[in-house]
């Protein structure tokens, strides 16, 4: 009895991600839920805020069972879009098929759901003889009283991929590519150009002091420009950082760790079983630390020294490497091949040292994190003896970046709403723990000259240094069409000068339409006129030109228009879903319900005990 309720147990857990996949690709009737509180609408369809966070919910528990680290913010952000966007794409298919008259016969969903299990099934062990799927135990399966409790939802994800099989297949049924149409793609994709390309950028070549600008000409350009300038929904922050750097105790007891290891094999311990309780390499750990072959110069510099330089079989010295310390053995080595195994010991905050930043994180959390007040921020600065640092401006839908440090959490956590002097709960990442304070949100729009005029002032600097260029494209023409050599006449002028290819229409260096024509318009040891493109002007000539096969074309011309025609259906497809959902009538009122429940939740908040 226990051993079957095992197995069922088992099997349930790795249902659940087929149950969870059902919800989002068949119907679900709102009509019987109450509507007092909704998420937006859908074609006029109310979508229930309860029943839509107990989906959201569900996706990032299941989620959450494939990860070893809780979900940041950001990722949560993500599942509620992606669960969003399923339901907008199942209401939107129910529609379709509402309209065009797709069903699926109960004979369709029998016959797929004993012949066409769920991939995910495959991989579960009841469902295999010999680590191989097995169909005949499936199908047992699904007669059994296990099976059976789950026969409704696998009948709707069936039903569902039918009728989405059906609708798709007269979507894209009419594709047709004549050979003409084939053979221009198959000569982008085959056809050869190899080209010498001056570039004349002028932001490269005019230094800044060589442009003057004026008050009257800003101001002018910001005027006649409103459209460049404007600007997403922007959040400026504030922040502390609590460091949680590594040293030299925490190096020490890593190397002691490091040591113990080493001695424990050296007392007789297999190496195998002090790698999987030892090594922080998970992937080599779970194999006794096998890293099986690797080539050298593949590895850390000081890995490889010692890699190739042990004696075979002879357990080394703790290696210091970017990673940790590392315990290796060599089991063969020929020329630059090496196969061994190792034990992987971090350096990572420790001990005592490990006791006073987590004591230093905890005053944190209580006295900065979570607060209306904008003076808890100064508060714990203060009290941590933590500088206050300034983010620069963070446009929504972006991340926090603190110099090359991308922040995580921290840029969803701005747009939910919060109140201006709001702080953030703590943030962690691989440097520092964080907590943030919004000081201010700027509304989509165009901003003042005043907040943007160095965005203004390159711009419009940009846009000078083009004019100063031109002369000096002219020049470089003039020495080409003289007889200098265009390597030479670039040297002279302080120019970039290279060779690019052979390439293809497809995978050109430069994407400008512009360059890529002369590219394949030019004859060979002809040069092109200026080409001038947003980025800045060319000129190129032409070395080298392979015409595609035409012989080969036709030769292969079956299997080509096979393969075309698939990528069509696709490119249809994509096109034809996209085309349903911009038609679909939504009222998305997400942000406005979590702003509610935020503002309700921070009526019952409590003061920091200080």
């Amino acid at each position: 009895m226990m051993q079957a309720f095992r197995n069922s147990a088992k099997l349930a857990g790795a249902i659940f991600a087929i149950l969870m996949l059902i919800f989002v690709l068949t119907s679900v009737d709102w009509s019987g839920l109450s509507t007092t509180s909704t998420v937006g609408k859908i074609n006029g369809q109310s979508i229930n805020a309860r029943t839509y966070q107990t989906f959201v919910q569900q996706t990032i528990d299941n989620r959450q069972r494939d990860m070893p680290a809780s979900l940041t913010l950001e990722e949560r952000n993500q599942i509620e879009d992606q669960v969003w966007d399923q339901l907008i794409e199942n209401q939107v298919l129910e529609s379709e098929y509402e309209r065009r008259g797709i069903t699926a016969t109960s004979e369709e969903i029998v016959q797929a759901m004993r012949n066409s299990p769920p991939a995910e099934f495959r991989t579960i062990p009841e469902f295999q003889t010999d680590s191989q799927f097995d169909i005949a135990k499936y199908q047992r399966w699904l007669t059994s009283s296990v099976g059976a409790q789950y026969l409704p939802a696998l009948e709707s994800q069936f039903r569902d991929q039918i009728r989405r099989s059906k609708l798709l297949r007269v979507v894209a049924a009419d594709i047709y590519l004549s050979d003409a149409a084939l053979w221009e793609q198959y000569r982008d994709e085959n056809e050869k150009v190899k080209v010498a390309l001056t570039a004349i950028i002028p932001r490269n070549i005019i230094p800044d002091s060589a442009v003057k600008l004026t008050d009257a000409e800003v101001t002018a350009y910001y005027r006649s420009h409103q459209d460049d300038f404007k600007r997403p929904l922007t959040a400026y922050l504030s922040f502390v950082a609590l460091p949680r750097f590594t040293d030299a105790s925490d190096t020490a007891a890593a190397r002691a760790r490091a040591d113990s290891a080493r001695a424990a094999i050296a007392g007789g311990e297999p190496f195998a079983d002090a790698a999987r309780r030892e090594s922080d390499d998970s992937v080599s750990a779970a194999n006794g630390g096998d890293l099986g072959e690797w080539t050298r110069g593949s590895m850390d510099p000081a890995f490889d020294s010692a890699a190739f330089s042990l004696p075979l079989k002879k357990v080394s010295e703790p290696v210091l490497t970017q990673f940790g310390f590392h315990i290796i053995e060599i089991t063969s080595r020929k020329g630059d091949k090496a196969k061994g195994r190792h034990i992987l010991i971090p350096i990572e905050v420790s001990g005592a040292h490990r006791d006073r930043l987590d004591a230093q994180a905890d005053s944190l959390e209580r006295l900065g994190a979570e607060r209306d007040d904008p003076a808890a921020l100064d508060t714990v600065a203060r009290a941590l003896s933590l500088p206050i640092g300034k983010s620069g401006p963070v446009q929504q839908g972006t991340r926090v970046q603190l110099g090359t440090l991308v922040v995580p959490d921290a840029g969803a956590w701005a747009f939910q709403g919060k109140r201006q002097g709001a702080t953030s709960p703590v943030i962690e990442a691989s440097v520092a723990y964080y907590v943030f304070r919004l000081d201010s949100l700027q509304p989509a729009g165009v901003p003042p000259l005043a907040q943007i005029r160095p965005s203004v002032e390159h711009a419009l600097r940009i846009e000078k240094k083009k004019q100063l260029a031109k002369p000096i494209a002219e020049e470089y023409l003039k020495r080409a069409e003289s007889g200098e050599s265009a390597a030479d006449a670039a040297k002279a002028l302080n120019l970039a000068h290279r060779e690019f290819g052979p390439f293809t229409r497809v995978n050109p260096p430069l994407t400008d339409p512009m360059v890529v024509g002369a590219a394949f318009g030019l004859d060979v040891g002809q040069r092109s006129g200026l080409l001038d493109t947003p980025e800045g002007m060319y000129v190129m000539q032409v070395l080298e030109h392979t015409k595609a096969d035409s012989a080969r074309f036709v030769k292969e011309v079956d299997e080509y228009r096979s393969k075309m025609i698939d990528l069509a259906r696709q490119d249809r497809i994509r096109g034809y879903m996209g085309a349903l959902r911009e038609s679909a009538k939504i009222v998305d009122n997400r942000a406005k319900l979590q702003q509610r429940q935020q503002q309700q939740g921070a009526q019952t908040q409590q003061p920091p005990v200080i």
